[in-house]
């Protein structure tokens, strides 16, 4: 065993991992990368098929934000945002919110009185450290910004079934994982939850299975909308409406890379708004263009659009959480944005303390920020953007050839996003046990062929950096096919 592997087994805590396997071999110790490729300390190459937990955007060891982090340390690498600005977090600050307000969404929303909503501009920026602390930001924004204008009104928050934002206390208590959750119940506040879209496994879905995405052969009457208007209606007449409704938007990810049908988001945003609830985007995973690129957009440089899944269907939250590719996938860096009404909550004087108390060590970093800003320079590029249309458009063609598997049930692709569910019969959509480790054995079969990603439950997922040429994403998905029937037998 590699004297690196000792000391991570002798010392190492590993996250959402079950230390008595991790203990039986040796790890995978990496060393290097360059683009999608990853190497370990043996000198073995290996494709990085889910961007590093999906957060990597243009690759590994990328020249453009190598070169952004050195000039930013030969000046600073960090000072408290505690009563100090710094010039890279504020311009940061100024890209996102430019980039969090564009012209395609639509205008007023009428309410169930009649009364008309403008859409929110989200002006404000509150830096954080990942996409928990993003969570746990507009979640303490929304909870104080409702007890300071609406009193006699108790907050209260409603997300999706399976829903994940984290796992500091207040983003698991917007969760609705059990195998996530089920040991912290003790510590968590009252959440409520709502049917998500989960068209492959919909019990009003009548459409028998066939080798498609679900959501393209679906029959059913949207039921999942109209469970959501019933418990938005409820909670009304209740008189005690909801302070906000958190979610993914387009796809859940720690859920299983559960796609929402196209429609779905833009209909229920539109009930919590007509029911005076605000809106929490979490887009720590489905930021900075990775749900997909608008074919209209991939011949020249768009600045600033088309960075958010919000944006595919023309909402536009009152929070919008991101984390994960802000850097690029170089170094820990979060951002809640938020609108002037909730700012101006906070605003008053020193003893009326009104003050937000909530903050982190590294806030606004200079290092983070700086990363963070050759990489919104790289995504706008006319370059980046005909890059990422032509891997979207291979990765669709190669997980076609998925369907001749009986072990695959559903594929699942939304943008640079994939997730591919293993089933027991695709005829029956019967499932494997969790038990059974069906996706971590095909994930380590993956591995011994160069590739490497990471299971959700029994769904494989692909999320490769932008950088990925066809070749290698063609080959992800080959050693995927191969290692089902390595793993689960033909």
């Amino acid at each position: 065993m590699h004297p690196l592997a000792k000391l991570d087994h002798r010392h190492v805590w590993h996250p959402f991992t079950q230390m008595r396997d991790w203990l039986k071999q040796e790890p995978i110790v990496l060393a290097e990368g360059q683009g999608a490729v990853l190497r370990d300390v043996r000198g073995r190459e290996y494709l990085d098929a889910n961007s590093s937990i999906w957060t990597n955007l243009h690759g590994h060891n990328h020249p453009e934000i190598n070169a952004a982090i050195r000039r930013q340390l030969g000046k600073l690498a960090h000072s408290s945002a505690l009563g100090f600005a710094n010039e890279p977090a504020s311009l940061l600050a100024a890209r996102l919110v430019k980039a969090a307000n564009p012209h395609t969404h639509r205008g007023s929303l009428k309410t169930r009185s009649g009364s008309e909503l403008s859409p929110p501009r989200l002006s404000k920026v509150f830096f954080s450290d990942d996409g928990s602390t993003a969570l746990e930001v507009a979640l303490k924004l929304a909870y104080e910004f409702t007890r300071r204008t609406c009193p006699s009104t108790p907050p209260r928050f409603l997300s999706l079934e399976g829903a994940y934002h984290g796992d500091t206390v207040g983003a698991v208590a917007l969760g609705h994982i059990d195998l996530f959750h089920r040991a912290y119940s003790g510590l968590l506040f009252r959440t409520d939850k709502v049917m998500a879209p989960y068209c492959y496994r919909c019990p009003f879905n009548q459409a028998k299975p066939e080798r498609a995405d679900a959501r393209d052969y679906r029959v059913c009457h949207w039921e999942c909308v109209r469970k959501v208007a019933r418990r938005f209606e409820n909670r009304r007449r209740s008189g005690k409406p909801y302070t906000a409704f958190v979610f993914e938007p387009l796809v859940q990810g720690a859920a299983g890379i559960i796609p929402q049908p196209s429609g779905w988001l833009r209909q229920v945003t539109e009930i919590a708004r007509a029911n005076g609830a605000q809106l929490i985007a979490d887009e720590v995973m489905t930021g900075f263009g990775r749900t997909g690129v608008p074919a209209v957009t991939s011949q020249h440089a768009v600045p600033d659009a088309w960075w958010f899944a919000c944006q595919a269907e023309q909402v536009q939250p009152d929070f919008l959480a991101l984390a994960k590719g802000l850097t690029g996938g170089y170094l820990p860096m979060a951002a809640t944005l938020t609108t002037p009404a909730v700012f101006e909550a906070f605003l008053g004087e020193y003893d009326e303390l009104k003050t937000f108390f909530h903050g982190h060590s590294f806030t606004a970093n200079q290092l983070g920020a700086a990363a963070a800003l050759a990489s919104l320079d790289i995504l706008t590029s006319a370059a980046s953007l005909r890059a990422r249309l032509r891997l979207q458009q291979t990765l669709g063609e190669a997980l076609a050839g998925l369907w001749t598997l009986p072990k695959v049930g559903d594929i699942r692709q939304v943008g640079l996003v994939a997730g591919i569910e293993l089933v027991r019969n695709w005829k029956r959509r019967e499932p494997f046990d969790l038990r059974e480790r069906a996706g971590v054995r095909v994930c380590e079969a993956m591995a011994r062929r160069g590739v490497l990603t990471r299971p959700v439950g029994n769904v494989v997922v692909l999320m490769p950096p932008y950088c990925t040429t066809p070749a290698q994403v063609r080959r992800m998905v080959t050693a995927l096919a191969d290692s089902v029937e390595d793993a689960l037998g033909k």
